[in-house]
């Protein structure tokens, strides 16, 4: 990401710059962002905007890989619970909708196929070794780690704002939530773990 501000007051517009820019590439992608709109609700100006961030394209960059980071950190894989990571990942969604939205867009215009991202070993190594060492041990099934890893993070999204079917709402009632989560914990559950979840 850019060099913060080292002044409070600049502090300050950067953080606006950011959340202002977030809700716009959110809703408009990338193509549709508009940097007036921007810099219109973070209360600033396109020289500062651009002071910090240089052009569109790198402030997207920068609020796509702080979205990345906060995907990473905030909901750590557990691989001996993959079931319980996928809950949490639908949790995240639930919170913030605006983040699958710009790796939805980063999809559409920029990474069609592949991963996406070009430095994804940063955000994938750890999960990656976490499932391999819980397969060694048979607690997750064999198979390829990032496949077991790409469809528990599939499933995580069944009801994710990318849903063609249904996009969920942290304003739908609890009982609905508890009873996805319920669903997605077992089928999680069923699909991964060594001895297709059954109990002996």
């Amino acid at each position: 990401m850019p060099d913060q501000p080292q002044t409070s007051r600049g502090a300050e517009t950067y953080q606006r710059i950011l959340e202002a820019a977030t809700k716009e590439f959110a809703q408009h992608g990338i193509a549709g962002a508009r940097i007036e709109r921007i810099v219109t609700a973070a209360h600033t100006n396109k020289a500062q905007l651009y002071a910090y961030f240089g052009d569109k394209e790198r402030l997207f960059d920068a609020i796509f890989l702080s979205s990345l980071e906060r995907i990473t950190n905030v909901v750590p894989i557990d691989a001996d619970d993959l079931a319980d990571w996928a809950v949490r990942l639908y949790d995240e969604y639930l919170r913030r909708p605006d983040l699958i939205r710009l790796a939805t867009w980063t999809r559409l215009e920029r990474r069609p196929a592949g991963h996406l991202v070009e430095t994804h070993q940063h955000y994938d190594d750890h999960k990656l070794t976490a499932i391999t060492e819980a397969q060694d041990a048979g607690r997750v099934r064999a198979g390829d780690p990032f496949d077991i890893m790409a469809m528990v993070i599939a499933m995580s999204m069944a009801w994710s704002p990318v849903s063609n079917v249904y996009a969920a709402s942290d304003q739908e009632p609890q009982d609905v939530h508890d009873r996805r989560r319920a669903l997605l914990r077992d089928c999680v559950r069923r699909a991964t773990t060594a001895d297709g979840g059954v109990t002996p």
